[in-house]
């Protein structure tokens, strides 16, 4: 018998019914919550299985229910709608002209902010490019993100990254990069030297799917199990890179949480669409870090609703209707049902407080236009680009710092440039 190559099957082209019947479920509550100190071995069923917690009448049910208060629900809910509705007006501004670029995480947005509830302040976050829930959650202001967009003169990178690539060393938020998968091993090294310096502070990080076929992805699983680092590693299986299905990324015949025991860390495979089961995963692997007991890799199961990028269109690869079909839902509408179940919210609570956040938006927005645009200034200063590379600037940068601003006083005077 001749050995056949094998090529990964997309369930649904466009223009085909949507088809998740590859997506392996179980019922919620049905996974059990072992200690944090679990051998590795032990948590291969966790990372076969789906943590879930809200069940189909947006009821928590299980062991891995974190019994939060409403106000942490409610606050939960405000910050993943205020992450749609921001990523909503900026994607219509980008398609007017006025920004360059723009990724929006619309249908993930309970794997970022319910991790940011999870982690404490001083943790260190080491995010990817659809993470703005982590930065909205920790507080930095929505005028600050979108400086960054326009990369006008209050732009935290100062003109130097692509838009979405967001910085905030106050709120422990390391740079995004657009090499995917770097943030994993920086993740992991940062957790090993905040061990060796016996602090309290994890690292965390988030990649896609796609990018577990990285090399960096493997070489920091590697140094997480042999050094023990205190770090939560996330993968967000969101069913689609670029324009490749999950199954090129190797997701067909085993989860991707698989590989953590596969190495010796630990692994969970979670409802990434239900704000309580993120919440509670995140707080289990926080704390196996913070004990002592090494790293855990959570695969987050969701789906991306929208387009990889303002550059791509997905009716090209997959059918145009499939989010409604999505088995697990819209993590919005859950937690705001989960909510009213409670007696805790209601309809038109969420409509006043999505017209109070469309204000809010819009307000920001008008605000960070005052510190320039793509076409109308002020604008950053050009002698900017000699700084924050060398902790001491060396003598031909500052020769070239030099003659640029002899050149621009002959300009402004008037002289020959």
């Amino acid at each position: 018998m001749k050995s056949r190559l094998h090529v990964p099957s997309v369930p649904a082209r466009p223009g085909e019914e949507p088809d998740f019947s590859y997506v392996r479920l179980s019922p919620a509550g049905a996974v059990p919550r072992p200690p944090v100190d679990v051998a590795v071995r032990d948590t291969v069923h966790l990372a076969e299985g789906l943590v879930r917690v809200l069940d189909g009448s947006h009821q928590a049910v299980g062991p891995w229910d974190p019994r939060l208060a409403p106000d942490v629900l409610r606050t939960g809910l405000r910050e993943m709608l205020l992450t749609r509705i921001f990523d909503d007006r900026m994607q219509r501004t980008q398609r007017q002209g006025r920004i360059s670029f723009y990724v929006r995480s619309w249908g993930e947005e309970a794997v970022s902010v319910a991790a940011a509830h999870a982690l404490r302040p001083g943790d260190m976050l080491f995010p990817s490019y659809r993470n703005q829930g982590l930065h909205i959650s920790r507080g930095i202001p929505l005028v600050d993100l979108m400086c960054q967009l326009l990369s006008n003169t209050r732009d935290m990178c100062k003109g130097r990254q692509l838009p979405v690539m967001y910085q905030s060393v106050p709120k422990r938020l390391f740079t995004i990069s657009g090499n995917l998968a770097t943030q994993y091993p920086q993740a992991v090294g940062w957790a090993m030297a905040a061990a060796i310096k016996g602090e309290d502070d994890i690292a965390a990080a988030w990649i896609g799917e796609g990018s577990t076929a990285a090399a960096d992805f493997h070489h920091a699983l590697l140094f997480a199990k042999v050094y023990r680092a205190p770090v939560v590693l996330n993968v967000v299986n969101n069913q689609w890179a670029i324009s490749t299905f999950q199954g090129y990324a190797g997701g067909e015949q085993r989860s991707f949480a698989a590989s953590g025991p596969g190495v010796g860390i630990a692994g969970l495979r979670v409802d990434g669409n239900d704000f309580l089961a993120v919440h509670a995963a995140t707080t289990w692997a926080a704390e196996r870090a913070r004990a002592g007991h090494g790293a855990t890799l959570i695969e987050h199961v969701t789906y991306r609703a929208g387009a990889h990028s303002t550059s791509d269109d997905p009716s090209r690869y997959r059918p145009k209707d499939e989010f409604p079909a999505w088995p697990l839902g819209d993590p919005v509408e859950r937690l705001k049902q989960h909510l009213i179940g409670l007696g805790e919210w209601s309809d038109p609570r969420h409509a006043a407080l999505s017209e109070e956040l469309e204000a809010t938006v819009a307000d920001a927005w008008k605000q960070a236009m005052t510190y320039g645009t793509l076409t109308d200034g002020p604008r950053l200063d050009p002698a900017l680009m000699f700084e924050d590379v060398f902790k001491e600037m060396p003598p031909h940068l500052e020769a070239q710092r030099a003659e640029l601003a002899a050149e621009r006083a002959a300009g402004a005077a008037g002289g020959p440039t």
